[in-house]
């Protein structure tokens, strides 16, 4: 791990990456950004324990406190991780993860397995309208296959036997909550959840569309919101200008 590092972006599976990528290349020209994701063996057991471990496996060669930041379970995993470690994560961004972190798409998708005597390819159906709005007939297969393969390769042990539950409560650290005001799997409600853990310097922003993965469909809104989170911490004057110009934020 590079010592010039400023983000580290926690991602919960190698599916959902490409969700990612926008927002990060959008952040990437102001600040150094590293990706991190969470990856175990067909024969290995999964668990939230041991993506945190294998996380502070990997910032402890990092000398300097970073901003950590993850999106749905990801983000539950940089939770986690920022609890447990204060002292290297400098601040905090959670992207559609609600103030009861295990309540991801995961366990949206196995209570309504539980609830409904649907198939599964019918629950994955709905999954991808929820998750990404209407799409066209093949886009919607395509995502069904990314979304079986999430709940295959998720550290979050949801089942349809039992759903698992990750303590409520705040961090030290300064802390971002950001999602979309039309996301059906983490609506304002659930973010509302956490104003009762902020600190003064805490902020909630809410996109105004874009489903569960608005920082896909609006990276730029999205990491402009970041950078000005960041800026305080980090950025140098010429850049934060940039962030803060009326043209770029709305």
């Amino acid at each position: 791990m590079s010592d010039d590092i400023d983000v580290v972006w926690v991602s919960s599976s190698t599916v959902l990456q490409r969700f990612d990528q926008p927002l990060l290349q959008h952040i990437s020209q102001y600040m150094n950004v590293a990706q991190w994701e969470y990856r175990h063996g067909k024969d290995e057991g999964s668990s939230i324990d041991e993506a945190v471990s294998l996380l502070h496996e990997y910032l402890s060669e990092c000398p300097h406190p970073i901003h950590l930041a993850g999106h749905g379970a990801g983000g539950a995993i940089a939770l986690i991780y920022a609890r447990r470690y204060p002292q290297k994560v400098r601040s905090l961004i959670l992207l559609a993860v609600p103030s009861r972190p295990a309540n991801t798409w995961h366990a949206h998708y196995y209570l309504q397995r539980q609830l409904f005597t649907i198939s599964r390819e019918q629950v994955l159906a709905m999954s991808v309208r929820n998750l990404f709005g209407e799409q066209p007939h093949y886009t919607t297969k395509k995502l069904m296959a990314v979304l079986n393969k999430d709940l295959e390769q998720s550290p979050l042990s949801h089942s349809l036997f039992k759903l698992v539950d990750l303590p409520e409560d705040g961090v030290s650290m300064p802390m971002m909550i950001c999602g979309s005001k039309n996301d059906l799997i983490v609506n304002s409600p659930a973010l509302l959840g956490w104003l009762k853990w902020f600190k003064p310097e805490d902020y909630l922003w809410e996109c105004p569309k874009g489903h569960h993965f608005f920082h896909y469909f609006y990276p730029q809104k999205v990491g402009e919101q970041m950078l000005s989170f960041w800026q305080p911490y980090h950025l140098q004057p010429t850049m934060q200008s940039q962030i803060l110009s009326p043209n770029l934020i709305n």
